[in-house]
């Protein structure tokens, strides 16, 4: 049995691209992305986390089942499959850690509305929202029941300013265009557009990338 063969015995679908390549691709892309924007993105909504989950179970319940196995080609294949099953927890942990720091710092924010509540998946909203909770709790019994209670609330917005602590959207970004395109962006002194082709780099304000990064037309680096 050569290396080809063994190869083919962790992984029968070699020869063509597996789903669980073109996982680890999205996820990390989905990492990268989320690393480098200075607001949280959206959930994935396409079940690429509950294949990845489902994966990494998988993966493990194998790695069980060959332990203690003394055949050097069921060692390599082991060594294989656990360098995979790294590869994956560390994409999914940094993932996740980046979001929950994100709803931590600002997590009156993305409560504060219907469209940003969605980026959240369903466990984030639930944490976020006790969070929050144990945070406003925290800070009437340490200091705001002293105060009035008009000036209790944490997402006040008084004399047209808001307590509600948002993410810099002005956070310059390294962006790859995807897709031929006439990109604007907003300066310092004036505000200025060019034409950027297809594989181009461009640093340019968060807020100016925005749409075309969930539109699909260039991604963040």
């Amino acid at each position: 049995m050569d290396i080809d063969d063994i190869l083919r015995s962790v992984d029968p679908s070699t020869g063509g691209i597996p789903r669980e390549t073109t996982d680890l691709q999205i996820l990390t892309r989905l990492w990268v992305a989320e690393r480098s924007a200075p607001e949280l993105l959206a959930w994935p909504s396409d079940g690429v986390f509950e294949r990845v989950n489902n994966r990494i179970k998988a993966q493990i319940e194998k790695v069980e089942d060959m332990t203690g196995d003394m055949d050097p080609t069921t060692n390599f294949a082991l060594i294989v499959i656990q360098t995979e099953l790294e590869r994956f927890k560390f994409l999914v942990r940094s993932y996740l850690r980046a979001r929950i720091a994100k709803i931590d710092r600002h997590t009156l924010h993305y409560l504060s509305s219907s469209e940003l509540r969605s980026r959240l998946a369903p466990t984030e909203l639930a944490y976020a929202t006790r969070h929050q909770a144990l945070l406003h709790n925290h800070y009437l019994s340490s200091f705001l029941n002293a105060f009035p209670p008009q000036l209790q609330n944490l997402n006040d917005t008084a004399g047209g300013v808001s307590m509600i602590d948002a993410p810099d959207l002005d956070t310059a970004v390294f962006v790859r265009m995807l897709t031929d395109k006439e990109v604007s962006g907003r300066g310092s002194d004036r505000d200025n557009s060019l034409n950027a082709a297809e594989g181009d780099v461009l640093i340019m304000r968060w807020e100016s990338a925005r749409d075309m990064v969930t539109q699909g037309e260039a991604e963040l680096v």
